[in-house]
């Protein structure tokens, strides 16, 4: 699940998030349900294919971004045993929370997604710039930027 998200949080670059997510069925069914192994052994004819499926965003970086991400995704996943033990690194293994009155003061990105893109560069991703790192911070649960006065804002 952790892969989908980074790449979805990828797709997203550029568009809006409701965008991606109303096309995130056709993701699953495009790239045999976010199965890293299968992805990363994806061929140009594969790609030609993706190319046409209009279920998906049909951007020929993107979808090579994909595929180079899943094999830097088992790289890691070889090298730590778990990616989310790597990735949970970047907030010290706990979910940071902020204390924003207002959604205008949320930022885009933060030390730890700057921390954490370069990381993943050096590691062989792509389309994973600081601000697409501090969106899947928040959509996996690393950082919670609810407002104080939103129900699901928590102040422990």
């Amino acid at each position: 699940m952790l892969f989908e998200l980074l790449i979805l949080e990828g797709a997203q670059a550029g568009l809006n998030w409701l965008t991606v997510l109303k096309k995130r069925e056709g993701y699953r069914a495009a790239f045999d349900n976010f199965n890293a192994e299968k992805i990363a052994r994806y061929d140009q004819e594969k790609i030609e294919t993706l190319l046409t499926d209009s279920n998906i965003i049909r951007n020929r970086m993107k979808i090579l971004s994909t595929i180079n991400n899943a094999r830097a995704f088992l790289a890691i996943v070889d090298e730590f045993c778990s990616f989310n033990d790597f990735m949970w690194q970047f907030v010290n293994y706990e979910p940071l929370l902020n204390h924003w009155s207002t959604q205008a003061e949320v930022p885009a990105v933060s030390q730890e997604s700057e921390a954490m893109s370069k990381t993943l560069k050096k590691k062989g991703f792509s389309f994973i710039g600081p601000t697409i790192c501090y969106a899947y911070m928040q959509s996996s649960g690393m950082i919670n930027d609810h407002t104080k006065h939103c129900f699901l804002y928590h102040d422990n």
